[in-house]
């Protein structure tokens, strides 16, 4: 079944984290910060609505870098109820799609329960100074092929908060997996 976030929190301030990427290090929001804004991406390897779109994912990452604008993707599911999200399996996946970000495990599933994410994916775009402006989806593709005039949400709302601060007032929530928590 589908979960959807809530509508965006303008300015509600992101939490930190300190979590260990794929790469073998081990990051903070501030590490993972641009000059102009960040996207921190909640996903997980097994996701038929984050397969569907990591190509694209992968694209707005590249090219909102080149607008000062961070990324960071964060895999909280719960891997003894989901072994296609272990941590040897987000290595893998990483390394063979070349992600250009940092990669993140959240075992303790703290950092999903801080920034109360919902789904995968889960998109957060945040401004200079580390406020929520963007709360919606990649595209409005779905998990569809992305056409030719598929509008670029992610990617436009975040040059925006680039320019200007201030994301768009309107904004279509993604949708997704739900986040596998352990249990209690």
């Amino acid at each position: 079944m589908a979960a959807i976030p809530p509508i965006c929190d303008f300015g509600w301030k992101a939490p930190d984290f300190s979590l260990p990427g794929t790469d073998g290090k081990t990051y903070s929001l501030a590490d993972v910060a641009g000059p102009n804004g960040t996207v921190v991406v909640f996903i997980c390897n097994h996701c038929p609505y984050v397969k569907a779109i990591i190509d694209r994912i992968i694209r707005e990452a590249k090219a909102l870098s080149a607008h000062g604008i961070g990324f960071a993707a964060i895999c909280s599911n719960d891997a003894t109820s989901h072994p296609d999200d272990s941590f040897e399996n987000m290595k893998a996946w990483a390394e063979s799609l070349s992600f250009p970000f940092p990669y993140l495990h959240d075992e303790d599933q703290s950092a999903a329960r801080a920034w109360n994410a919902i789904c995968t994916p889960d998109f957060f775009g945040l401004d200079a100074t580390g406020g929520l402006q963007y709360r919606g989806r990649l595209d409005e593709s779905g998990r569809q092929p992305a056409g030719p005039d598929v509008r670029r949400e992610l990617f436009e709302a975040m040059v925006g908060v680039a320019n200007t601060g201030h994301g768009p007032k309107e904004q279509i929530s993604s949708m997704g997996c739900s986040i596998k928590w352990k249990a209690a």
